[in-house]
């Protein structure tokens, strides 16, 4: 008769726990990281926004001859995370004036050009108390109509000022973007 030895490998029970162990300390140095990166990506992709939407409402304004809108959604003032929408405004008024009768951009009313969703729960984007606190146009010749220098202080839930991004439009209204720079976070 033949006989055949059987052989079983496996791990025992304190290699399992070494390794168990071993993974969540691992795990609990990347995790805090990970998101810490998340953060900070977010933080930028937020200031971009901003930034690329001012641009986009300056070249707007140079192209169509028009004054250009940006003006934050939300009811309250200087609270920009809620969203803006940048529009064509006719008289400059800072405020979207729709003729609820059509859809299309005519030459002779206000006109929806692009609109940013709010920032995800806990991110906070504000200004100060300037004339930027609910909206910015800019006029046919790009310049700001505001004509006064701005600061959008961009935090995230941590409120850590050292990772806060702050959006400065200059006088004429070109925007500029810094790291760490927030006085404080709301």
């Amino acid at each position: 008769m033949f006989h055949e030895e059987m052989s079983y490998q496996g791990y025992t029970l304190i290699e399992l726990m070494v390794t168990v162990t071993v993974a969540a300390i691992v795990m609990g140095l990347a995790v805090p990281s990970f998101i810490g990166t998340v953060r900070s990506n977010r933080l930028t992709t937020y200031a971009n926004e901003l930034v690329s939407s001012l641009n986009y409402a300056r070249s707007e304004a140079i192209k169509r001859s028009a004054p250009i809108s940006i003006r934050r959604k939300g009811t309250t003032s200087q609270h920009w995370e809620t969203g803006w929408d940048v529009f064509v405004d006719l008289n400059g008024n800072g405020a979207f004036d729709d003729n609820a009768n059509s859809t299309l951009c005519e030459a002779t009313e206000d006109c929806l050009l692009k609109t940013y969703d709010a920032l995800s729960t806990g991110y906070t984007l504000r200004t100060g108390n300037s004339s930027y606190k609910d909206y910015a146009t800019y006029l046919a010749e790009g310049l700001s109509k505001n004509q006064v220098s701005e600061v959008f202080r961009l935090c995230d839930n941590t409120q850590n000022t050292t990772n806060s991004r702050t959006i400065s439009v200059n006088a004429i209204g070109r925007p500029s973007t810094t790291v760490g720079n927030a006085a404080s976070c709301p």
